[in-house]
């Protein structure tokens, strides 16, 4: 499996990546595109932390939904799809729900955790968490209600406008007084809408999972972008 990627990157850097320690908190939209990416590099050890099942409302945009596993925990979905693309992969599965309780990732001992999930106090407790560590983080904005996928961009939280998630954060990060916070986020205003429901779409999360990876390789293998 690893013959083309190798010509690519050679052996000693797809080494230095495959043996990264990825934890990936939250595998819908964007995550989910991060793991299969993850995958498919051949990266050995992978956490995937998930509390949600799979519903027919994800079927236009996750990766792992399809109709034959509506109701079936995604983290279970995502580790057979993961075992079925590369037999040796080692997948560590929760589907508890994080909010302060990081034990797991600690157990784990992780190099980077990205950061997926959709709710706002795991999202700073994380970001605070990775602050007293060796980890690095990188933390998903928002992809909803947005239909260009070439606003999105890896960026310093400090740097980001529009985003309703990355404002709450900045206040936080300022707040608790720490620095160099890499996100994926949107410069596009998002769409005004009446319903609850958030809007979304196939190609923005993909793209905004693909753009996590990329960075996160360059940054490995300190390629420039």
């Amino acid at each position: 499996m690893d013959d083309r990627t190798e010509l690519l990157f050679g052996k000693e850097n797809l080494d230095k990546l495959q043996n990264l320690r990825v934890a990936i908190i939250g595998i819908g939209g964007v995550g989910g595109y991060v793991f299969e990416s993850l995958v498919r590099l051949g990266i050995k050890n992978i956490l995937i932390v998930d509390n949600d099942k799979i519903s027919l409302s994800n079927l236009n945009r996750q990766i792992i939904a399809t109709r034959d596993v509506i109701g079936e925990y995604k983290v279970d979905v995502a580790e057979k799809r993961a075992v079925s693309i590369n037999k040796n992969i080692n997948v560590i599965k929760s589907n508890e729900k994080l909010i302060s309780d990081f034990t797991i990732i600690d157990s784990f001992k992780a190099d980077y955790i990205i950061d997926c999930c959709d709710t706002l106090i795991t999202k700073k407790n994380l970001i605070k968490y990775v602050a007293n560590s060796n980890m690095k983080i990188i933390s998903s904005m928002g992809c909803g209600k947005r239909k260009d996928a070439s606003l999105l961009e890896v960026t310093d939280i400090s740097k980001t406008s529009y985003d309703p998630i990355a404002r709450e954060l900045r206040y936080f990060i300022r707040k608790e007084k720490l620095k160099n916070i890499m996100v994926l986020c949107s410069k596009e205003i998002p769409i005004k809408q009446e319903k609850k429901e958030i809007s979304s779409c196939s190609y923005v999360p993909a793209v905004g999972g693909l753009l996590i990876v990329n960075y996160l390789v360059n940054q490995v293998l300190k390629l420039s972008i």
